[in-house]
């Protein structure tokens, strides 16, 4: 079995996670998926159905949190994001070249940022599955970001907008500053700003007991009280 990354530890099961603010906080709509395309565009674009028509994959793949936790082999379905970027948006949206700072943001308020390179990578997907299963709340339905090569909080849940940005935009992320790398790349532990990964560790570690704790049970509220799923 492949080691983990640099400060990781295997978790045995996939925690539906993030910052705490948004723990009740819910898509509005799972059944329709739609993505808006905006900013540094010539046309901006609402697709109700962003994975039409556009080849399907699977992959296998790890999550890494950057609070530390690693879930192993979890087989995501969807489209690449790199097919979608050039068969969707390239030829309707007429994006500005040099917009290649791309802000994500989820139906639930929760966004960051990527670059476009990074995006473009071959295993960074639009998937709308997990381990054969159309993707459940607690994972992003009824669409998600997976990034592999990045920590969890790049790969942005229940995705609903699209905006491109100069890469030198002053973009205000979710979280503080320091807790939002410019690329949070796992292999280079870029777990945020100003503080080597290493030292973050030990910063992000006692939180996730009591943050695993509270989604959990805003996520059995939310189900008790029959609201969409």
């Amino acid at each position: 079995m492949a080691t983990l990354p640099p400060g990781q530890r295997e978790a045995q099961s996939f925690h539906r996670f993030g910052l705490t603010r948004f723990a009740d906080r819910f898509p509005s709509a799972t059944g329709a998926c739609t993505l808006e395309v905006t900013g540094a565009v010539g046309k901006p674009l609402t697709l109700t159905d962003p994975l039409r028509d556009l080849p399907r994959v699977e992959q296998v793949s790890d999550f890494h949190c950057v609070t530390t936790w690693s879930v192993r082999g979890l087989r995501w379905s969807g489209v690449r994001f790199a097919d979608f970027w050039s068969r969707a948006v390239v030829p309707a949206a007429h994006p500005d070249e040099n917009a290649t700072l791309i802000a994500l943001r989820g139906q639930d308020g929760a966004h960051t940022a990527l670059l476009l390179d990074d995006l473009l990578a071959p295993d960074v997907l639009l998937a709308d599955q997990l381990n054969g299963e159309p993707l459940s709340i607690a994972h992003g339905a009824p669409l998600r970001l997976v990034a592999p090569a990045h920590y969890g909080y790049k790969s942005v849940k229940y995705l609903s907008r699209l905006t491109l940005l100069q890469p030198d935009a002053d973009y205000r992320v979710s979280g503080y500053r320091f807790m939002d790398h410019p690329r949070a790349r796992v292999a280079h532990e870029e777990r945020g700003r100003g503080w080597p990964g290493r030292v973050l560790r030990y910063l992000y570690r006692p939180l996730i007991g009591p943050t695993v704790r509270r989604f959990s049970r805003a996520l059995d509220a939310h189900d008790a009280n029959g609201k969409i799923t």
